[in-house]
Order: structure tokens, then sequence, then C-alpha cells
């Protein structure tokens, strides 16, 4: 017992190195991440996203039509989101959405997800 304790006290600081860093932005620590998201969708019709450490409707937002990057896009409005659980986000497009493929996230905090490819149809 005593081996193994003093084992882990020693590769603490070792272990600690490889994980990935992170900041603690608006009290987020996790990345956001995506793993699925419904078929396109036109304006008024339902989407549903799921991933993981997603957060919750007040801290966090969608934001669809944007690059690769998470840049531009359009952010969907609080009123537009018909429910929001830290592993799946359900929301209706929004009039004002732009048509078109592009990349949909989920920003936490200012912690951005990972992306999905995701289209909105005229």
């Amino acid at each position: 017992m005593k081996r193994v304790l003093v084992c882990s006290i020693l590769l603490l600081p070792v272990l600690a190195g490889c994980m990935p860093r992170t900041q603690a932005v608006a009290g987020v620590t996790v990345t956001p991440m995506l793993f699925k998201v419904s078929e396109s969708a036109r304006v008024g019709e339902t989407v549903t996203v799921q991933g993981r450490y997603l957060g919750g409707p007040s801290t966090g937002r969608v934001r669809i039509g944007a690059d690769e990057r998470g840049l531009g896009g359009f952010v969907v409005p609080k009123d537009a989101v018909v429910s929001w659980t830290d592993s799946q986000v359900v929301f209706k497009v929004p009039a004002g959405a732009p048509a078109g493929g592009s990349y949909l996230f989920v920003e936490v905090g200012d912690m951005r997800s990972t992306s999905l490819p995701f289209s909105i149809r005229q």
C-alpha cells in the first residue's frame, strides 16, 4: 500500500502534464463536445444536438451558419430553444437563420464546442 501511495504522489505531476490544458472562463473549464445533430431543417423545424458539457440555457448559446473555426454565423435566440440539458439541446430554426450548409457549434461561457456540419434548407 505504501509503495502505491508513494508512486502515485511521484507520478501526479507527470500525469498532470499530460492532461489537456483548459482555461477557466466564466466557471467553464471543459470544452463542450458535440456528437450528433439531426438532419438538415427548415425555418420553424426542430433540431436536436447531442453532446457533453453543453451547459444550460443561461450560460450557453447555439451558433449555426458558422465557418469551420466557429466564426460568423447566427446565434440562435433564447426563445427558439425548446429544451437544454448538459447533454442535449433542442431548438427550432429561427426566421433569419442563413440557408445553406455550414457548421454548428455550442458555446458555453467563452468555450466553443467541437463542430458538426449542418444545413438549413429553404
